[in-house]
């Protein structure tokens, strides 16, 4: 078997699902130049270091610092690592930690964990959840990873203010650099707040390129530190990257995968009414990589301007779904509402174990068809009812297939998305690597919180103008 994902996009052609729903081999063919000059940019963009994600599998230096630094800590038996981030700062890590650990993870005993730390990501502020992990997580007892590139993200930096006078508490201020560990933007570039608290306490730090945004970022310290902490294969991480690049750099749009699921997800959206992405995993372990993905796909390329500054407001809607469980919540919506979405079906060839049915209740003939089966073969017939259901509905439906879940294919798949949505944003004619939406509504609680009323004001009008 190949340890290489595949990409099956025969059911969301025309033929598959007719001409206003699918693409049809014309429709690739006229967008083709589009691409090629699209790949072009992207060629140029990467050899002149505009953006950073495609090379951070390379950079052996952070690697090798990440690895020698984890080391360190987890000589020192801490019962858990808690990281203190939000958005791309927390569901990187959080996809890898669900696709590559046991499924209840945090429950397992230390020998099970290989001596690894439970790992606690806390990506919001709502304050019974704070506060529940500080008492779970015994500040003595827990490394704490603070990400933030500007070091200005207010709820991060309100995590930290909590985490900072329990430790003060604790350990003191000597014993502060044994516990928090700092991830931002790099010294001598472009100050992060964080480069003070580091300075004061000694912590140490990890940088994050500037031309990497935290969405693209999985593959930075931002989740390689985590993932190294918690034991991870870091080097099979690497191969994967390293594999889908090769296979990202080829100009061919059929056999780029990450072009061809862009373009085929442009004209989904452009021509075919397709205006919402469905990411619809089929394996608990990848139901994150959906999270992931759609910030991933929202913040890139949901714009309200181009790149010439007209206003266009385009982007896809990615939705999170995930098989067999919304079967049973959303299909039925998914068949019989508006048609207006394409399916990314994401499915594991093999299993990490195979689960027999009991052969018992056998005096009931209604369950017959499932004694003496396994629960993996219920599981493939499940994904092929869906599939099968969705095409006799006329819904386009673009498959991708993981050999098995290891650090090699959740590699591959999560650098093809990243290549994937950069080509996207080109064709979409925008900019893919900002998101000037979001930080309003920061600058409003911004003011909200320090009692601004002038520069409150002043938002509100610039808003409504």
């Amino acid at each position: 078997m190949t340890s290489n994902i595949q990409i099956d996009t025969e059911r969301c052609t025309a033929a598959a699902v007719g001409p206003e729903n699918g693409f049809s081999q014309a429709d690739l063919d006229e967008i083709e130049p589009r691409v090629l000059a699209a790949h072009d940019i992207l060629v140029r963009q990467r050899r002149d270091n505009d953006y950073g994600f495609y090379d951070l599998y390379k950079d052996d230096e952070a690697f090798a610092g990440v690895q020698r630094t984890a080391g360190a800590f987890l000589e020192m038996r801490y019962d858990n690592l808690v990281i203190l981030g939000i958005g791309g700062s927390a569901l990187g890590a959080t996809a890898l930690v669900t696709a590559l650990k046991p499924p209840y993870y945090n429950l397992t005993s230390r020998r099970v964990r290989g001596g690894a730390p439970r790992i606690f990501v806390m990506d919001n502020i709502d304050p019974v959840t704070f506060r529940q992990m500080m008492r779970l997580c015994p500040p003595k007892k827990t490394l704490y990873n603070v990400i933030s590139k500007s070091g200005e993200t207010a709820e991060t930096i309100t995590q930290l203010l909590f985490v900072v006078d329990a430790l003060e508490k604790t350990v003191g201020h000597d014993g502060m650099k044994d516990h928090i560990v700092v991830t931002t933007n790099p010294r001598g570039e472009k100050r992060s707040l964080l480069h003070p608290v580091a300075d004061y306490y000694g912590l140490k730090e990890f940088a994050v390129p500037l031309n990497v945004g935290g969405r693209f970022s999985v593959f930075s310290p931002v989740g390689m530190f985590p993932a190294a902490i918690l034991k991870m294969d870091l080097e099979g991480l690497r191969d994967g990257c390293k594999t889908m690049d090769e296979r990202c750099s080829n100009r061919d749009l059929k056999s780029n995968p990450a072009y061809l699921r862009a373009a085929i997800q442009y004209i989904a959206d452009t021509r075919k009414g397709k205006t919402m992405s469905v990411m619809m995993p089929y394996a608990d372990s990848l139901r994150d990589v959906a999270d992931w993905y759609r910030q991933l796909w929202a913040e890139s390329l949901g714009k309200q301007f181009d790149l010439q500054g007209h206003r266009v407001c385009v982007g896809q809607t990615p939705i999170k779904s995930l098989g067999v469980t919304d079967q049973h919540s959303q299909v039925q919506i998914y068949r019989e509402g508006p048609n207006n979405k394409i399916f990314n079906i994401v499915e594991v060839a093999r299993f990490e174990n195979t689960l027999k049915i009991p052969n018992v209740l056998t005096h009931l003939p209604q369950l017959k068809y499932l004694c003496g089966k396994s629960m993996n073969k219920l599981m493939a017939a499940e994904l092929l009812g869906t599939i099968e259901a969705l095409k006799f509905s006329r819904r386009p439906v673009s498959r991708i297939v993981l050999p098995r879940v290891n650090a090699h294919t959740v590699a591959q798949l999560m650098y093809m998305l990243e290549v994937e949505t950069a080509m996207a944003g080109r064709l979409y004619n925008v900019q893919t690597f900002d998101q000037p939406a979001v930080q309003v509504g920061k600058d409003i609680a911004h003011a909200l919180m320090s009692g601004d009323t002038a520069r409150l004001k002043k938002l509100y009008n610039s808003q409504e103008s």
